[in-house]
C-alpha cells in the first residue's frame, strides 16, 4: 500500500494548488484527477470562455474600426478556428500544470476515486493511504427538473457550459437558460459569432449579484447587439427546436387568482439551448458518505482554516460551496495547506472579486448598496461616470462606463468597488487591496495613480466622497 502525507481528490484549481505548495514544502502529496489537471476553470470554464470571447472583442472591435479611423473590408469571425485556438491554449496550459507537479515532486493518479475512510482512498484495484486527505472535487452543472431537459442533453439539443465551448458550428438561434455569469459570456460570443441570442431569466435582473445599476447597463449593452432578454420568467418545458416559458403579466407581482388569467406561455424556436443557470457542489458518487462530514446547505462545511468536521479532512474550492470561484479556491487551498504545516494563516472572504469578462467588462469586490443595506451598513455611495478618464475617453465610442465607491461611514474605510468599462478586470485588484486592508479615504488619497489610465477613476471616486 502506497503511504502519503496528503491525499487529494480532484486537480482543479484548489487542488493542484494544493498540491503545488505542500509537494514544495516537502510533504509527499498524491493528486487524484478522474479527467484532466486543471479542472472545469482551466478545461470547461475560465480559460476556454475567455479564448472565445478575446476573439469576439477583435472581431467587434474590426467591425466598429470606422469610429478610429481603421478601415478592413469583409471581416469574418472564424468559429472554427476560434475553437481550434482555444483548444491549442487549454492543451498548453494543462501542460504546464503537469509540469508544475513534476517539478514539485507530486505524484499525480488518473481514475474515479472512492472513499473508504479518512485515510484510505481507492482508484480502480489500487489503495492508497495518507495521514491527511483534501477534497477539492468542485462543482456540476445544476440540472433543473424541466420537462424535455434530460431528453434534449441527450440528442445534444440542450448544452452545459462544457459542450456549448466545443460546438462546430454556430448556431442561427441559441436561447440561454440563466442570466448569470456563464451565460452572459457566451451570450456574447454567439451574439457577435452570429446567433440570434435570447436570455432568460427568473430573477428581475441579469448578473446575480451585480450592483443594481451596473446590471442595467449591461443589459443595455446586451440589447444594442442585438440580444434579447425575458426577464421574471420560468422555462417550462424544452422541445427539440422550442423552448416553453412563462412570461410575466402585465401587472405587478401577484399571487395566482381565479379572477385574473394565467401567465402567457411563450414558445421561442431555438437551434440550441444552454442551460446555465447555475452550479452546485460536487460531493455525490465518490463514497464521501463514509466520513460522514457535516455538509451545509448541500457543501462541505469547513472552517476559516479549510478543515470539515473531521480533524485530518480538508475541503477546498466549489465544493464547500463559499465562492465558486477559481481564485478563492487557490487562496482556500494556500490556507489549508499552511494550517497543514503548522503556520498562522485564515481564510478571509471580505475581498474577494468577480468579473464577467464581456465587453465592456464588469467588476465587483465586497459591498454592493444591497448587501449594505441588508447588513445594516450605514454607508455612503459615489459614482462617477468613467467619462472622467482621459484614456477611457481616447480608447472608447461607447462612453455609459462608470465606477462606484462605497465606504463605511462609521470607519471611513472602503467596502466596495464596482466597475463598469474597460480594463475593469485588472483594475479590481486595486479595489481588492483597498478593502483588505481596511484602507480609509484619508489612505486612497495619498495613493498616486498612474496618469492616464482608467484606474484612477477609483481616485476621482474617493475624492468625490
Amino acid at each position: 500500500m502506497n503511504n502519503y502525507d496528503l491525499i487529494i481528490i480532484g486537480g482543479g484549481p484548489g487542488g493542484y494548488m494544493a498540491a503545488e505548495r505542500a509537494g514544495h514544502a516537502g510533504l509527499k502529496v498524491l493528486l487524484i484527477e478522474k479527467r484532466a489537471l486543471g479542472g472545469v476553470c482551466l478545461n470547461e470554464g475560465c480559460i476556454p470562455s475567455k479564448t472565445l470571447l478575446h476573439s469576439a472583442k477583435i472581431y467587434d472591435y474590426v467591425l466598429h474600426g470606422n469610429d478610429y479611423g481603421i478601415t478592413a473590408s469583409e471581416p469574418a469571425l472564424d468559429h472554427k478556428f476560434v475553437i481550434e485556438r482555444k483548444n491549442k491554449v487549454v492543451e498548453t496550459l494543462v501542460g504546464g500544470v503537469k509540469a508544475l507537479m513534476k517539478a514539485n515532486k507530486v505524484t499525480v493518479v488518473y481514475g474515479e476515486a472512492f472513499i473508504e475512510d479518512n485515510t484510505h482512498v481507492k482508484v480502480g484495484d489500487e489503495v492508497y493511504s495518507g495521514n491527511r486527505l483534501m477534497i477539492a472535487t468542485g462543482s456540476v452543472p445544476v440540472i433543473p427538473p424541466i420537462d424535455g431537459v434530460a431528453e434534449g442533453l441527450e440528442k445534444g439539443f440542450v448544452l452545459t457550459s462544457r459542450e456549448i465551448l466545443d460546438l462546430e458550428k454556430v448556431p442561427k438561434s441559441l436561447v440561454v437558460v440563466g442570466g448569470g455569469v456563464v451565460g452572459l459570456e457566451m451570450a456574447s460570443y454567439y451574439s457577435s459569432a452570429g446567433s440570434k441570442v435570447t436570455v432568460i431569466e427568473m430573477l428581475p435582473k441579469i448578473a446575480g449579484a451585480v450592483d443594481a445599476g451596473i446590471s442595467e447597463l449591461l443589459m443595455k449593452s446586451y440589447q444594442k447587439k442585438g440580444i434579447e432578454f425575458l426577464l421574471k420568467t420560468k422555462v417550462t418545458g424544452v422541445r427539440q427546436g422550442t423552448v416553453l416559458c412563462l412570461t410575466p403579466p402585465l401587472e405587478q407581482d401577484r399571487e395566482p387568482s381565479p379572477v385574473l388569467p394565467p401567465p402567457p406561455v411563450l414558445s421561442l424556436k431555438a437551434d440550441k439551448v444552454l442551460l446555465s443557470i447555475g452550479r452546485k457542489p460536487h460531493i455525490e458518487g465518490y463514497g464521501l458518505e463514509n466520513l460522514g462530514l457535516v455538509t451545509e446547505n448541500g457543501a462541505i462545511k469547513t472552517d476559516s482554516h479549510g478543515l470539515t468536521s473531521l480533524p485530518n479532512v480538508y475541503a477546498v474550492g466549489d465544493v464547500n460551496g463559499k465562492y465558486m470561484l477559481a481564485h478563492a479556491a487557490y487562496r482556500e487551498a494556500e490556507v489549508a495547506v499552511a494550517h497543514i504545516l503548522g503556520k498562522k494563516d485564515t481564510m478571509c472572504y471580505s475581498a474577494v472579486p468577480s468579473v464577467i469578462y464581456t465587453s465592456p467588462e464588469v467588476a465587483s469586490v465586497g459591498e454592493t448598496e444591497e448587501s449594505a443595506k441588508a447588513s445594516g451598513i450605514d454607508y455612503a455611495a459615489v459614482t462617477v461616470p468613467m467619462l472622467y478618464s482621459g484614456r477611457y475617453i481616447a480608447e472608447n465610442t461607447v462612453t455609459d462606463g462608470i465606477c462606484k465607491v462605497l465606504i463605511d461611514k462609521k470607519h471611513r474605510n472602503v467596502i466596495g468597488v464596482h466597475l463598469y468599462g474597460s480594463y475593469a478586470s485588472e483594475i479590481i485588484l486595486s479595489a481588492c487591496i483597498m478593502i483588505e486592508m481596511q484602507m480609509r479615504i484619508e489612505d486612497v488619497q495619498k495613493v498616486i495613480f498612474p496618469h492616464p489610465t482608467v484606474s484612477e477613476m477609483i481616485r476621482e471616486a474617493v475624492f468625490k466622497l
